[in-house]
């Protein structure tokens, strides 16, 4: 489990602004440079290699660069706005973050203010002629990687707009942070499955913020534990929205003040729900976009269906780690609640079987899936799947206008 200082470092490493301020710095830095390395070259190298070139090299990437950048900025934008109108707005932080986008305009911003550096400085006669040479060959190193970045840029694009692009990166933040939990159920602490198992002694500790559990500093609550000798029964994972009478955590013996600011400061607590450490958030996005897709205005069951497979994958493939999952206890004074698989799939399931209640194909898919989920996983997770099917059937009995479309439905589902 990450530390909260690393899991700090990586939200702001996701900021598309850092990547680009990096390229920019790198960029300025390697055009002051050139008069520093300019003690290297011969004296009579400028004129054989034709150095007076950079004047204008430098101009056009100057402009071409600046266009570029606009351009890209333009698609990127618009491409948020339709996922924004057709797939769901939570799923945009996951775009902001691509790599891709943001090393490719971290390369066109870096590149213009490369350019810009360049030919204030040229025009002050600080290079010399063998500053020059340095500058050149920077320039060429430089227009090789606009090349290699274009070239990824524009296959990049050529994705973007599908409905599919932004799904993907939903299911596999999803995965992500279902792994977690499947490697290690309760994280390494001994599991809490039921809150009536806290010691009714145990002191709440409440948070003065309002918000959404986005992270959980497991090692600090274990220090914590062993430097007080007290137990902490964690009470809101990530994901869990917290207030003034909602605990997040609860510790035995009598803790002082000290104590409890401690334990309050290893829970971020934020406005919004993150995918990185709440896979029951992911399979909720999940089911915001088959939802949106099912409204009359889309009328898109296709995405639905999508949606449906791409939850059993990800539940299946949680379900295959637990089987083989890690249970020692490494944290031995913590207790921290697993996955509740009937939470996961209410997450998911719930809303499209509600939703997709009087679409035959989507019902069709929706058993298929259940039952699927109710023959691969375990016990628990087998037991949620016919709990949830079970539902679904009620519903689409209630919606589906034709009896042999409902006796189809009902064949598809998970018996037993």
């Amino acid at each position: 489990m990450l530390s909260k200082w690393q899991w700090t470092l990586r939200q702001f490493g996701k900021k598309l602004w850092v990547r680009a301020s990096l390229f920019a710095v790198l960029a300025i830095a390697s055009a002051l440079m050139s008069p520093i390395l300019a003690r290297l070259i011969p004296a009579d190298l400028p004129a054989s290699i034709g150095a007076q070139a950079v004047d204008s090299i430098l101009q056009i990437l100057a402009s071409s660069m600046l266009a570029v950048t606009t351009f890209s900025l333009t698609v990127m934008v618009t491409h948020y706005n339709t996922v924004t109108s057709n797939v769901t707005p939570r799923a945009t932080r996951l775009l902001l973050e691509d790599t891709t986008a943001q090393n490719a305009l971290g390369t066109f911003i870096g590149s213009f203010l490369f350019s810009l550096v360049g030919i204030v400085t040229l025009s002050t006669n600080v290079y010399g002629e063998r500053g020059r040479v340095v500058l050149f060959a920077m320039t060429i190193v430089v227009i090789g990687l606009i090349v290699l970045t274009l070239l990824r840029w524009i296959d990049h694009l050529s994705s973007l707009g599908r409905i599919e692009e932004p799904t993907e990166r939903v299911e596999t933040a999803t995965a992500t942070a279902l792994a977690h939990f499947g490697d290690a159920p309760s994280l390494g602490g001994h599991p809490l499955p039921d809150p009536d198992n806290i010691p009714a002694s145990a002191v709440s500790v409440i948070t003065e913020k309002i918000g959404y559990v986005q992270h959980v500093d497991i090692p600090a609550l274990s220090g914590i534990a062993n430097d007080t000798e007290t137990d902490i029964y964690l009470t809101a994972p990530a994901g869990t929205f917290v207030h003034s009478t909602q605990p997040v955590a609860q510790i035995s013996g009598s803790p002082d003040d000290d104590t409890l600011q401690r334990v309050r400061a290893a829970f971020s607590i934020g406005d919004i729900r993150t995918f990185d450490s709440d896979p029951r958030f992911g399979l909720s996005v999940l089911a915001e976009i088959a939802s949106r897709a099912l409204s009359p205005g889309i009328n898109d069951p296709g995405t639905a269906i999508d949606v449906i497979g791409r939850g059993v994958r990800v539940l299946c493939d949680w379900q295959a780690r637990l089987d083989k999952a890690d249970y020692s206890v490494c944290y031995e004074r913590l207790w921290i609640p697993p996955l509740d698989p009937d939470d996961l799939l209410e997450h998911v399931f719930l809303p499209i079987g509600r939703d997709g209640a009087g679409v035959f194909e989507v019902q069709i898919q929706l058993q298929s899936a259940l039952c699927a989920l109710a023959e691969r996983g375990g016990p628990q997770l087998a037991a949620a799947a016919r709990r949830q099917s079970a539902l679904a059937l009620a519903r689409s009995d209630e919606a589906l206008a034709l009896q042999i479309e409902r006796e189809r439905v009902r064949a598809a589902a998970p018996t037993g």
